[in-house]
């Protein structure tokens, strides 16, 4: 099924579909973003509204629409990718970090607001992923592989302190899972950091 994260009427029918498929709805991953980066003067209004509708109205929108049935099951978890940029960021990422760190404030007050309705809300931190959407980020989507991987290991070596590599999607994933299992029944509202030590790194 799929949904375009800046139209409403499609987010709602995505989650409905999906609960009514499943008979209810526990878990939820809302992990769609965009980034476009330039210095801040040179964005042009739509492209500021485009990052930020994506990244943080269309969680809002998300969460919206699966929290009721969540409510109707009695609790669930919502699980929220923010992004290592919401503590320590880069020139040319103002739209971008902007919206990552408004989703950790977002975070917070949901899980304060469904607390006592057994609805847990924490935002995942990732780090640098090696996923398509980084070589979107840098406009090599078209470079041969080989090119790529070149420029991204020096970019690497220059730029990702700590463990000094990318983390892999299933990394990610896995923590994910971790953040939507029962296993934490006790977390809500927090903000788990995974990111080989890039932002242990002061400035």
């Amino acid at each position: 099924m799929k949904a375009d994260v800046l139209v409403e009427d499609e987010v709602q029918a995505f989650i409905d579909r999906a609960a009514s498929t499943y008979g209810r709805l526990d878990v939820a991953f809302n992990n769609a973003g965009i980034t476009i980066e330039k210095p801040l003067h040179e964005y042009s209004t739509a492209e500021w509204d485009r990052v930020n509708n994506t990244n943080v109205r269309g969680v809002f929108l998300a969460m919206k629409y699966q929290i009721p049935h969540m409510l109707k099951a009695g609790g669930g978890t919502i699980v929220v990718t923010s992004s290592s940029n919401a503590i320590a960021t880069q020139a040319k990422r103002s739209a971008y970090t902007a919206s990552k760190r408004a989703l950790v404030g977002l975070v917070q007050a949901a899980a304060l607001d469904y607390a006592l309705q057994g609805i847990r809300v924490n935002a995942l931190i990732p780090g640098t992923t090696d996923t398509p959407f980084l070589r979107k980020a840098a406009g090599m989507e078209n470079a041969p592989d080989a090119i790529w991987r070149v420029g991204l290991n020096q970019w690497v070596k220059n730029n990702v302190p700590g463990q000094g590599r990318l983390a892999t999607a299933e990394e990610i994933a896995a923590m994910a899972l971790t953040l939507a299992s029962d296993e934490h029944p006790f977390m809500t509202g927090a903000q788990i950091v995974i990111d080989g030590g890039k932002t242990a790194k002061a400035g």
